[in-house]
């Protein structure tokens, strides 16, 4: 007969114990035991509200004129100058906090929505579905027009089917023009809309989506004037 033999070590954050009784090797019984180390526990996630690279990024943005409209130039609106990868996933993954992903469908409309709409359909694996400005003549593809605040244009959804959950992820909202002509195109369609997220707010286009029952989530709004972009507000500061 041989002694117990205790062997007892931590892997990754499991303590992993292994006791072998009786006659060795044959007839010996192995106790298996394991716990998790409390030190080494990973604590749970928390939402962080400051999306510190969208935040610097945007009071750095160079402004120029369009007439009489201040136009901000931005990666996220614009896609120049490049686009930073990890403020992409800062972005999706606040996104992937803070809405409603009980959905079967992403939905953005091209072109500046689908980097934060693909990283947040590869974090969540969520299919994407991209609204595109071209026909494609599939049977039930559904076009509506669009206007922005300095210019307009026609879109065409195809993919959805009466019945589907989607949440809407657009790069920005300004005039409200394109998210609402969306919305109401969506509604006809028997879409559900679960939640509607804006990457960047300026202007008060999104009181128009109100008015059809929806809160936006706008992660930051801003200002914009001719001497530069100002943060007015940050979803989910306090």
């Amino acid at each position: 007969m041989f002694p117990e033999i205790d062997l007892s070590f931590p892997v990754a954050c499991l303590y992993i114990r292994i006791r072998f009784r009786g006659q060795y090797p044959r007839g010996s019984r192995i106790l298996f035991q394991g716990f998790l180390l409390p030190g080494i526990l990973r604590q749970p996630k928390k939402v962080k509200t400051m999306l510190e690279r969208l935040k610097y990024s945007l009071i750095n943005s160079p402004v120029i004129k369009r007439g009489e409209y201040n136009y901000f130039i931005h990666p996220i609106s614009d896609g120049v100058p490049s686009i930073d990868p990890h403020m992409v996933e800062e972005i999706s993954d606040y996104i992937a906090e803070i809405a409603d992903m009980n959905v079967d469908t992403i939905l953005t409309v091209e072109a500046m929505g689908i980097p934060v709409a693909n990283a947040l359909s590869l974090k969540t694996g969520i299919s994407l579905t991209i609204v595109r400005k071209r026909p494609y003549f599939l049977e039930g593809e559904v076009e509506l027009s669009q206007s922005t605040g300095y210019s307009k244009g026609v879109l065409y959804i195809n993919g959805l089917k009466k019945g589907d959950r989607i949440i809407i992820v657009d790069d920005v909202i300004s005039t409200g023009g394109t998210l609402l002509a969306l919305v109401k195109a969506l509604q006809n369609m028997g879409v559900e809309v679960k939640d509607v997220i804006s990457v960047i707010g300026r202007g008060d286009g999104y009181l128009k989506l109100k008015e059809l029952g929806f809160k936006p989530k706008v992660l930051v709004t801003i200002d914009v004037s001719e001497k530069g972009v100002e943060i007015k507000d940050v979803f989910g500061d306090q």
